[in-house]
């Protein structure tokens, strides 16, 4: 037994569900078969008995009828052979045993021997291979009082369940074979979508991300389970590749600082040290570029914490013109220089769900890349309105714009559209990105739209808490 489970165990699925379908479906034929046999072999000695009882019953009125003494009914022998069937035997004992009358139908006297009874019984016995049926009863006339013995070879009925038999065992052995090739082919038609999977798998082990489960047009739950790889697959190579494109931007963006210090650190280790012109200058770079790095690094860690899943303060209520408020008046005393016009008065009393500190920090990133990119015009316009329980938020400028082109591209990480003039002015090419993170992880949604040369427009829409919207 262990040995079979060991050998099991070493199969395939498609050969462990072959063969275990097979194996089922041959005992539930072999039982069907079996209880058949016997309830169909139990019916034809069923219907046996209740012939030759009926044979009794009608010598028995018979002989009362007529009131027969012994020598009367040893005389009866032309009724007795008119009831009479094929291979049987119908006898008439007295009250001790012996014969008084005989009929018989090819079957020998002597395979029996007379028997009184004082009650009906039935008998079923064997007589070398000869099946024999015996059924007993008493015959009691006031002449006459003795036994009826009826013996029938089931001869016939015992071939006709042989053929059943027969028949059974070919359609077990049939069963078996045609099993074995449907639990075969249904378990190749099963696993197909399995092994597409795995085949997959390792085609992607070998060439790479790129590679997808071919789908058939079925809706069952293997293409159900393809469908979700397939779309795993596709969120894995799109982190994949973001995730290299990080790496190599931030590596870049890391880089450049680093650079500039160890240069300068060098050149002070070398000889600048002793010329004070040329220390001073070395420091101050050095503690720019380390601003700048520093920088770099926290907004990296603002947007890690703006990927992040957590909704333990979705359910913060924020009403959101206060939040406005605040952040403009706190922006424009860093920013003197600026206008900022507000139309803010048709979301007085919208309350959306949001961190007021996330609200805050997305606000500051929009308007310190409006005042960035602004050009020589110093205006900057905050809009606010609510339509279909959205607010929406816009911050405008009037500065260089954005080309057409990129602006699919300045969510990236790190993108920028003048590099050279984004440097200058102290950009990462983050702030949008965390941005727009902090957006979905509220259920809102952020939009630009640019005009070059003419200014730029980032607007932000979030859904309105309904219950609240008119306190």
């Amino acid at each position: 037994m262990r040995r079979v489970t060991t050998l099991l165990s070493r199969l395939s699925i498609r050969w462990m569900l072959a063969i275990w379908s097979s194996i089922l479906l041959c005992v539930l034929f072999l039982s069907y078969n079996g209880v058949q046999y016997f309830v169909i072999n139990r019916w034809m000695l069923h219907q046996e008995q209740i012939a030759l009882h009926k044979n009794i019953e009608e010598i028995q009125g018979y002989f009362r009828a007529e009131n027969e003494t012994a020598e009367g009914i040893a005389g009866s022998h032309s009724f007795i052979e008119s009831i009479n069937g094929s291979h049987q035997l119908i006898r008439i004992l007295d009250a001790r045993g012996k014969p008084v009358l005989t009929a018989s139908a090819q079957l020998p006297e002597e395979w029996v021997k007379p028997q009184v009874s004082m009650k009906t019984t039935t008998d079923s016995i064997w007589h070398e291979e000869e099946h024999l049926l015996i059924v007993r009863s008493p015959l009691r006339t006031s002449k006459f009082n003795g036994t009826i013995e009826i013996v029938n070879n089931l001869e016939s009925s015992d071939q006709l369940s042989d053929l059943l038999l027969g028949v059974m065992i070919a359609g077990w052995l049939g069963a078996i074979v045609i099993s074995g090739i449907g639990g075969v082919f249904l378990s190749r038609q099963l696993l197909r979508p399995i092994q597409s999977l795995r085949d997959t798998m390792t085609s992607i082990k070998q060439k790479g991300l790129q590679e997808r489960v071919r789908i058939s047009g079925s809706n069952d739950e293997l293409a159900q389970l393809a469908r979700v790889f397939n779309d795993l697959m596709d969120q894995l190579e799109t982190s994949f590749y973001s995730q290299k494109q990080f790496v190599e931007d931030a590596s870049h963006e890391l880089r450049t600082p680093i650079s500039i210090i160890e240069g300068h650190i060098s050149l002070l280790s070398r000889w600048g040290k002793h010329d004070p012109m040329i220390l001073e200058e070395s420091l101050n770079v050095s503690v720019q570029e380390l601003g700048r790095l520093k920088g770099i690094v926290n907004e990296l860690l603002e947007l890690t914490r703006a990927e992040e899943k957590s909704r333990e303060l979705y359910d913060f209520p924020c009403i959101a013109n206060d939040t406005l408020q605040y952040t403009l008046r706190n922006f424009a005393l860093l920013h003197p220089d600026f206008h900022f016009t507000q139309n803010l008065d048709d979301i007085d009393g919208a309350v959306i769900h949001i961190v007021p500190n996330h609200l805050e920090q997305i606000l500051l990133i929009l308007l310190d890349n409006a005042v960035k990119y602004s050009g020589s015009t110093r205006t900057i316009t905050i809009n606010g309105a609510v339509q279909e329980s959205r607010l929406h938020i816009s911050v405008e400028d009037c500065g260089i714009g954005v080309p057409e082109e990129d602006l699919p591209l300045l969510f990236q990480r790190f993108y920028r559209v003048d590099k050279s003039r984004s440097r200058e002015q102290g950009g990462s090419g983050l702030g949008l990105a965390i941005a727009e993170r902090l957006v979905a992880r509220y259920s809102g949604s952020i939009t630009l739209s640019s005009i070059p040369g003419q200014g730029t427009a980032v607007t932000l829409s979030f859904p309105v808490v309904e219950e609240l919207q008119n306190h």
